[in-house]
């Protein structure tokens, strides 16, 4: 560890190189807790409860609780659902 000098140099001695499984399986699971801080954000900023999210987009609190605390995975689908009817926001998708 005394030789790491950069975040990314911790992340291939911990998860491996980019491009290995390991580390695939990392920074899919960091993008999806991710995605769950910024749907939480954004609905506290909407000043509004996860029940009320929830009955808004047709889903449940517990399945809303899951997203924002990183413990399930999300559809793309769904993800346009939460933010452009529960927030009246768009999604902009960027691939690079």
């Amino acid at each position: 560890m005394k030789d790491i000098k950069t975040f990314d140099e911790h992340l291939d001695q911990r998860y491996g190189k980019i491009g290995t499984e390991k580390r695939t399986n990392f920074e899919i699971k960091a993008k999806v807790f991710a995605i769950g801080e910024i749907l939480r954000e954004a609905r506290k900023e909407a000043d509004m409860t996860q029940e009320e999210l929830a009955k808004k987009t047709g889903t449940r609190k517990s399945f809303i609780s899951r997203i924002e605390n990183g413990h399930s995975d999300i559809q793309l689908s769904t993800l346009y659902r939460l933010v452009e009817i529960g927030f009246g926001k768009r999604v902009n998708l960027t691939i690079g």
